[in-house]
């Protein structure tokens, strides 16, 4: 596997989310309508003096942290379209994730790194994408060494009622399941902890 692309299905790749891919996402974030109230995906990472606020200032400060290389996210390629993303990165670049003073009461250790955002683009959901980014997201963290991965999905066991696509901002524990995540512990009312260990690369 390269280190900025790694195949992960006969039609897909993914790619490293880099100030050469930022134009894509720019793009797969815009037809989503900038994300939840235009947040750029930036709600869990550590807050900075140089964040203006609203979408454009999110947008800004997002693009800051990818030229700095503090900004990691997997990112689902059709062609040459950004069509998902799964982001992730280590607690200190990500340390505002929700329930976090239940999360920090019940830990026994931080772990190597979390996923805290999995999104695909409004008009491509249900095709399986979200666990194409998870996937991929694994691979580039394997690619870096690998280590302790966490991730924060909705639990939707026992439920009945179908829950809309546009909510499950970091995908479902049976995708997590899948992909061979163990479930830990839950957090919040219908989120719960997740981890799998990853070898390095080799």
């Amino acid at each position: 596997m390269s280190d900025a692309t790694t195949a992960t299905s006969p039609t897909y790749d993914v790619r490293r989310l880099t100030p050469e891919t930022w134009t894509a996402f720019v793009g797969l974030n815009e037809r989503m309508g900038g994300l939840f109230g235009g947040c750029w995906c930036v709600a869990f990472h550590a807050d900075r003096d140089d964040r203006e606020p609203g979408p454009e200032g999110n947008k800004a400060f997002k693009k800051a942290m990818v030229d700095e290389g503090i900004a990691h996210a997997a990112l689902v390629f059709d062609g040459d379209e950004a069509v998902a993303w799964a982001e992730y990165g280590t607690p200190e670049e990500l340390p505002d994730i929700h329930h976090r003073k239940q999360y920090d009461a019940e830990k026994d250790a931080d772990p190597d790194y979390r996923i805290t955002c999995i999104r695909v683009d409004k008009g491509r959901r249900r095709q399986g994408l979200a666990e194409v980014a998870l996937r991929g997201a694994l691979e580039l963290i394997a690619a870096d060494g690998g280590g302790t991965v966490e991730g924060y999905p909705h639990d939707l066991t026992g439920q009945t009622k179908k829950t809309s696509a546009s909510w499950l901002y970091n995908g479902t524990r049976s995708m997590y399941e899948r992909v061979g995540f163990t479930y830990d512990r839950p957090k919040g009312l219908k989120n719960c902890v997740m981890s799998i260990e990853v070898a390095a690369a080799g």
